[in-house]
């Protein structure tokens, strides 16, 4: 068992898995906090880091690509209070920072876990019912469907449309972007048939952001929304086509895989079954793409 506690948080990694508890810190940005502890089971990691400085240091994981929904909706572009996977780390914490840092390496050794993507989400996502206020709207998800609700600074061109309800089954891909600059953030529901280049104050599958406090949220709607579409690695992805198209079309892989990393895909497939992170359909749909590229 090894731990580390600080303001910002508390890390414990008990050989199977890493408890991510965040602190009360002020420093300790609104998406840590209302997400809360995370637990990442070490075969989603794909290494970890501790970085010195002259007053603080800082411990960071690398998770495996495709791990985590959180990560995938948001590209990496979670700002440093809002990061789970970053812990500040005091000058005389660093002797336990390090200690820490090895204890996780070795077990990632020991256990020969991977570093190469993975084929499905190997955590499940925030939890639901999730409703979310900032920018222009409300965006609440229940699990099953997404509701977008608009406020009094929604552009007239988007609030006529009235509330949107969008089932999980209509949407292709969802996306979280923070406001950077002058250029304002948001979060977009791609709608299958639907296709747009509409900005975000137009768009009424988008909620715009303008950098606010709440912005943030929005990712972890993004987050529990991304863990119930097919997992973006699965080689066999159907995308609906134009309509007036005859149906479905398969989308073929980017890149062939070795039949080694095909094999260890097939084994994790089966525990993210057994777990109950994907369901019977997404299992077998996966499962019979990676045995046709086999």
């Amino acid at each position: 068992m090894a731990e580390i506690i600080q303001k910002d948080g508390t890390w414990a990694f008990d050989g199977d898995a890493l408890r991510l508890t965040p602190g009360r810190d002020k420093n300790v940005g609104l998406l840590r906090k209302t997400l809360g502890e995370l637990v990442v089971p070490l075969g989603a990691l794909a290494g970890v880091s501790f970085e010195q400085g002259k007053k603080t240091g800082r411990l960071r994981l690398r998770l495996r690509d495709g791990a985590d929904p959180l990560l995938h909706a948001t590209g990496g572009r979670l700002a440093e209070p809002h990061d789970p996977y970053q812990l500040l780390v005091e000058s005389d914490r660093y002797g336990v920072a390090e200690y820490f840092t090895d204890e996780v390496r070795n077990a990632l050794l020991l256990d020969q876990v991977p570093s190469d993507p993975v084929a499905g989400f190997l955590l499940p996502g925030p939890s639901v019912p999730l409703s979310v206020s900032a920018g222009d709207g409300t965006a609440s998800f229940d699990g099953d469907q997404v509701r977008l609700e608009w406020n009094w600074k929604t552009e007239d061109a988007k609030a006529a449309a009235g509330t949107r309800t969008l089932a999980v089954s209509d949407i292709a891909a969802v996306e979280w972007h923070p406001a950077a600059g002058l250029e304002n953030g948001y979060l977009r529901f791609t709608v299958r048939n639907a296709p747009t280049k509409a900005q975000p104050k137009y768009d009424p599958n988008s909620v715009e952001l303008w950098g606010f406090k709440k912005d943030p949220l929005m990712a972890l709607v993004a987050a529990a929304v991304q863990a119930r579409l097919p997992h973006p690695a699965a080689a066999a992805v159907t995308d609906v086509g134009p309509p007036g198209s005859e149906g479905p079309r398969q989308l073929a892989p980017a890149a062939e895989d070795g039949h080694d990393a095909l094999l260890r895909r097939l084994r994790e497939l089966g525990e993210l079954h057994r777990t109950g992170v994907l369901t019977d359909e997404e299992f077998t749909m996966a499962k019979q793409a990676i045995l046709k590229r086999m």
